[in-house]
């Protein structure tokens, strides 16, 4: 495995948010490619699959990632790495799903019985669930209804989502609704085969599909991003030794892993002269695709919980130098809260990006307030991460 010679941080920050469709020469409005090139969109909190394609896709509408979610199906929701939520293209379905499944299905198993549904009563109620999806999609309460039963039919839904057996389906009441319809994986996605792959080969291919996202990166990045341990992801570098090489980055300790048909990309990189501005939800895969943060994190740790979990942020060429937040009611704001000083007419870009974001988010003008303190999300309440600013005046 050659190593590049060492790399200045502004070109490898360049180079990763252009692959991360975050530069203007490099958005898109194909939802599906942003999709495959991201990695994936992290889609615990139910808003934030739709606000990291509005960061990346000139003319987004929410109703595109409907369309391909629910309609056209070239997209859909899996747990995989980190038993996280995600929104990946249909042909990686069985990828992530091979890749993760024992640890996914394992641990949503274990948390069904201790909410108290046996073996068989998970035997009894999954094939009546089954039958009554038959021929419609159903929310969990509408289905739990259904079956008459006192059980908790949502572990159990997200059990059988789990093994293969079920899908997410589209929100009750909007993109912000947490409640969502279940219905048959095979009649979601027909033609999926989840089980097509040994677990080794799919490891291999998403830590390949990871490399391609956010490359450069450490075996520790590898290891924390998969949640699948440190021998399953050595184990994957060495069967992708002969695509992979390893680059230096200058002020920054280490060699980093980097794919072999990248090594010109990245050299060709040149950064603009202007700064290039990004408002990104929490959990954005541009900033959850690493466990060493130094590349964009500075001196600004309070942007993440003790879990791991990033909040929303502001970044200016790839580095984060505040945090927002939406605050809805009859006067709806975005709240910035800058954690260094900077230039006017960055400012000034950050506070229309505001304007912008804030309008998507409430369908009308919204106000902007500065704030000036944060408490550190590690000093928080689990949670805290989705709403940084919250009583925030």
């Amino acid at each position: 495995m050659q190593i590049m010679e060492r790399i200045c941080l502004d070109k490898i920050n360049h180079f990763v948010l252009s692959k991360q469709h975050l530069v203007v020469t490099t958005k898109s409005d194909d939802v599906v490619q942003i999709v495959r090139d991201v990695g994936g969109l992290h889609a615990t909190i139910s808003t934030t699959p739709y606000l990291s394609l509005y960061a990346r896709s000139p003319c987004f509408e929410r109703t595109d990632l409907d369309k391909e979610l629910y309609e056209k199906h070239s997209l859909g929701k899996i747990r995989c790495v980190r038993k996280t939520i995600y929104v990946h293209a249909t042909d990686m379905l069985p990828v992530a799903f091979s890749a993760t499944v024992n640890v996914v299905a394992r641990a949503s198993g274990r948390f069904m019985e201790s909410r108290g549904a046996s073996p068989q009563a998970y035997e009894d109620v999954s094939k009546a669930i089954l039958a009554l999806l038959e021929s419609e999609e159903m929310t969990a309460p509408a289905i739990k209804a259904a079956l008459g039963t006192k059980l908790d039919v949502s572990s159990i839904l997200y059990f059988m989502c789990d093994q293969g057996m079920l899908a997410r389906g589209r929100p009750k009441s909007g993109w912000k609704d947490k409640r969502h319809h279940y219905a048959l994986f095979g009649r979601y996605f027909p033609g999926v085969d989840l089980g097509k792959m040994s677990e080794k080969k799919a490891i291999t291919a998403l830590v390949k599909r990871y490399l391609a996202a956010f490359g450069p990166v450490k075996e520790n990045d590898v290891v924390w991003w998969m949640g699948l341990g440190k021998t399953k992801a050595r184990a994957a570098l060495k069967d992708l030794e002969k695509q992979v090489s390893q680059v230096a980055i200058s002020g920054i300790e280490g060699n980093f892993f980097v794919l072999c048909s990248d090594e010109a990309l990245i050299k060709d990189a040149e950064p603009p002269d202007e700064p290039t501005v990004n408002l990104l939800p929490a959990l954005d895969p541009y900033l959850m695709g690493y466990k060493e943060r130094e590349r964009y994190l500075g001196d600004h740790v309070q942007v993440f919980d003790r879990s791991g979990n990033v909040t929303s942020t502001i970044l200016v060429s790839g580095k984060i130098v505040g945090v927002w937040d939406f605050q809805g009611g009859d006067e709806p704001l975005v709240k910035l809260l800058f954690l260094e000083k900077i230039d006017q007419h960055v400012l000034d870009e950050v506070y229309a990006s505001a304007q912008r974001l804030g309008r998507f988010i409430a369908d009308h003008k919204v106000g902007i307030k500065e704030c000036d303190a944060m408490v550190p999300l590690t000093e928080r309440p689990a949670g805290s991460f989705m709403s940084p600013l919250k009583d925030k005046v």
